[in-house]
């Protein structure tokens, strides 16, 4: 299968270079700039699990000369639009897409784009970034991504994206449930960006002061609501789940939307907690705590762009 990744940054980097490490036709759809850096340096990947270094297939959105089977999508969800047009001449009838997001409105954005059926459901769990070189470091044990028919079906198409994307020295798997992890990862990730945001803290500090963790368990109840609310594949012990990792987690644990604000750069204050208070609002769901943390991004993004 012909592979195509949106980006060559921390997330997309380094899946599509375990891929590429594996053999792979895999290619990736990037910017200029980034083009030129890769081309000179190649791909890199630092981590723990073994380093990489490879030159990689490049393109960019001007050369739509070809189609791809797979489309790994990367981006932060406000690139989510552009990267969607530069898609267009990319994808086949059969092309199935992969979104590789937090949150879960950016499938209704693509399905503006694309057919629903070509939509598949994705999520990972990585902590990695771009250093000064463009190199990718990767320094945890967390290297995850997950995969499935949204309908939890097991296809002729999704066993044969399965067979290509295992075994590679990423830790991928196929999931019957992905709409149910990807909701349980958008709760935590509200959760967990939320709180550290708001605090300007690592989870550690938050959790053993008492008002910082009532003020957690709080946004657990709130978030957790507003996924029922709309009958969200939650399950039922979810709650006890969030606290559960929320307490066992490190101590210096930080949000990538904290270190983002920490770094001065854009954040996806609409597309994670502006679409959960959409959802709440329209089923009258209180929620103060989501509320202040709104505001607080809000008006992070608002001095960012003054």
């Amino acid at each position: 299968m012909k592979l195509l990744v949106v980006g060559a940054g921390a997330v997309g980097g380094y899946f599509g270079g375990r891929l590429a490490e594996k053999g792979e036709d895999v290619t990736f759809l990037v910017r200029e700039n980034r083009k030129k850096q890769l081309e000179e340096s190649g791909l890199i990947i630092k981590s723990i699990h073994g380093d990489v270094e490879l030159q990689p297939k490049l393109i960019t959105a001007s050369e739509k000369d070809q189609v791809f089977d797979v489309i790994f999508i990367s981006t932060k969800a406000y690139h989510l639009d552009e990267a969607l047009v530069d898609l267009k001449g990319f994808v086949h009838e059969d092309t199935l897409i992969l979104p590789m997001l937090n949150g879960i409105s950016q499938l209704e954005k693509m399905e503006e784009y694309f057919p629903k059926d070509n939509i598949l459901g994705g999520l990972c769990f990585i902590e990695a970034t771009l250093n000064e070189g463009g190199h990718i470091v990767q320094t945890s044990s967390i290297h995850e991504l997950v995969f499935g028919e949204r309908s939890g079906e097991r296809t002729e198409r999704i066993e044969r994206l399965d067979s290509v994307l295992r075994d590679s020295g990423a830790a991928i798997r196929l999931s019957d449930q992905i709409m149910q992890e990807m909701w349980h990862k958008y709760l935590f990730i509200s959760t967990m960006s939320g709180v550290t945001s708001l605090f300007r803290s690592s989870i550690g500090p938050i959790r053993e002061q008492e008002e910082g963790r009532k003020v957690m368990l709080q946004l657990i109840e709130e978030v957790n609501a507003i996924a029922v609310s709309v009958n969200a594949p939650v399950s039922p012990d979810i709650k006890e789940n969030l606290s559960a990792k929320l307490t066992e987690i490190g101590y210096g644990m930080k949000s990538s939307l904290q270190r983002d604000m920490e770094k001065g750069s854009l954040i996806e204050a609409e597309h994670l907690f502006g679409n959960l208070l959409n959802i709440a609002k329209e089923n009258d769901v209180q929620t103060p705590i989501l509320n202040v943390i709104y505001a607080n991004l809000k008006i992070y993004e608002k001095n960012l762009h003054s």
